[in-house]
């Protein structure tokens, strides 16, 4: 797992680089800072309204006696897009605000779920136990 995130945070420093000077020579380098600043603010914005309100369906389905297993993984994915928004770049800003609105969140969700599954399955991780 070390060795994909590893992977990841090179290959897309080195786009965004790319994509960062394609832009600047095709219109501006204040065009990419303003860029860069508008969907960090924007960013910010839409992660705290979504966890806010994630964090809501979440109490309100404790009240019940429910757990909450959706707003646990809408939480994660919200975190994680909010943490790629605050990353300089605009192919991980485009990851973070996929992963912050409800409607394109929900394949990955179900693909996060699909992961989480199969380390259960295989003993990677226990849920009452430490992790292996």
């Amino acid at each position: 797992m070390f060795r994909f995130v590893f992977l990841f945070i090179v290959i897309m420093s080195a786009l965004e680089i790319g994509v960062f000077m394609w832009l600047g020579n095709l219109f501006s380098v204040w065009f990419v800072v303003l860029g860069i600043i508008l969907t960090g603010i924007l960013g910010a914005l839409l992660a705290k309204q979504q966890g806010l309100e994630t964090l809501g369906r979440a109490r309100e389905h404790l009240e019940y006696g429910r757990f909450p297993t959706e707003e646990i993984f809408d939480g994660l994915a919200i975190l994680i897009g909010a943490v790629l928004l605050f990353t300089p770049g605009f192919l991980t800003d485009t990851i973070g605000f996929i992963l912050l609105f409800p409607l394109t969140r929900k394949p990955i969700k179900r693909w996060m779920k699909d992961i989480f599954r199969t380390m259960l399955n295989k003993g990677t991780i226990t849920v009452f136990g430490r992790w292996r």
